[in-house]
């Protein structure tokens, strides 16, 4: 667990590899709230954290998610069972996943396979309905006189909400804000790209919430993926650059398929994955990382893998797009 100022503390919900998945729990006089849940077997570790910090769990008033994809929300059901006052908030096309996940379940198993699901996410459980709150724009939720005011944040997902922490100047930034692992801080500075996972990606929303967080001064992000990061106006300027060269290196590879009436599938995936991949190796260079070649695809492997297939599904409802930049009309 990491301790950062204004009660806010990072905890390691241990998923895929030490420090990719974020759980933070926000502690104000007090009262309690997580942000994230990790997955279900994140969660004996917030538990631990509760009671390193000396809270009982009828502490905890509130369970934040930004959205339910299981790296953030799998484990909401468990833990919701072990805190007898909190109540999950969700935003209103995510609530009635998590009230009844079986949907979400069935369609991460037929990705995953049963074996790897169980072994990444483990059982995941329904909340019960009256226990969650479906949230709308503005609105905010009191801990112990400290708000967080939500925000509705679709790019990354529809149903994707950050949370901003009034007295900490603070956001609480989900998938909306990008990825930003520790490994590739140089000199204190901290570098972000963009997640484009599928299937709701949609790079002209995402560049949209990026700004609408951007306006509300945050001091701090706090990142699922991973942890404080500051600096926020440089790092949103590199997040639009990247968002917007994502979608034409997509855009470019589709229209070279079209062109010569190959079907869209025929080889894009590793025609991207190279393109994505050299994108962020420039941007990296540029920041300064000094990392090797094979140790920073190590650590975006998985995440670019994902990026280019959230690019392919959202090049797969754009048609007529795609079209356009085929037939040279795009401006």
């Amino acid at each position: 667990m990491i301790t950062y100022d204004n009660g806010i503390h990072a905890i390691d919900a241990e998923y895929v590899r030490p420090m990719l998945d974020a759980v933070h729990l926000v502690v104000h006089e007090g009262r309690a709230a997580f942000v994230e849940t990790g997955t279900s077997r994140s969660v004996p570790q917030l538990l631990a954290a509760l009671d390193s910090l000396g809270l009982s769990r009828d502490a905890v008033d509130w369970v934040f998610i930004t959205h339910v994809h299981l790296d953030h929300a799998g484990g909401a059901g468990q833990l919701l069972q072990a805190l007898p006052n909190a109540k999950a908030v969700l935003h209103p096309r995510g609530a009635p996943h998590m009230i009844d996940p079986r949907k979400l379940v069935d369609a991460s198993i037929a990705v995953y396979g049963a074996d790897a699901f169980d072994a990444l996410y483990g059982e995941i459980l329904p909340i019960a309905s009256e226990r969650v709150v479906s949230t709308e724009p503005g609105q905010r939720f009191p801990l112990a006189g400290r708000d967080f005011e939500i925000l509705h944040t679709p790019g990354h997902a529809m149903h994707h909400q950050v949370f901003f922490d009034r007295h900490a100047k603070a956001v609480f930034t989900g998938d909306t804000f990008g990825l930003s692992y520790r490994e590739f801080d140089v000199d204190g500075r901290a570098f972000a790209f963009p997640t484009t996972t599928p299937t709701q990606f949609d790079p002209d929303q995402l560049i949209d919430s990026i700004r609408r967080i951007l306006a509300l001064q945050p001091r701090a992000a706090y990142f699922t993926h991973y942890g404080e990061v500051r600096d926020l106006p440089r790092l949103a300027v590199a997040l639009e650059r990247m968002t917007r060269a994502f979608a034409e290196a997509a855009m470019d590879e589709a229209a070279k398929d079209e062109a010569t009436n190959v079907d869209v599938e025929s080889g894009l995936r590793d025609r991207l994955l190279r393109r994505i991949s050299e994108i962020l190796h420039v941007e990296l260079q540029a920041h300064g990382c000094t990392l090797t070649t094979q140790r920073i695809d190590e650590l975006l492997g998985l995440d670019i893998g994902l990026n280019v297939d959230g690019l392919i599904a959202w090049l797969s409802r754009n048609t007529v797009t795609r079209q356009a930049v085929a037939n040279g009309n795009a401006s």
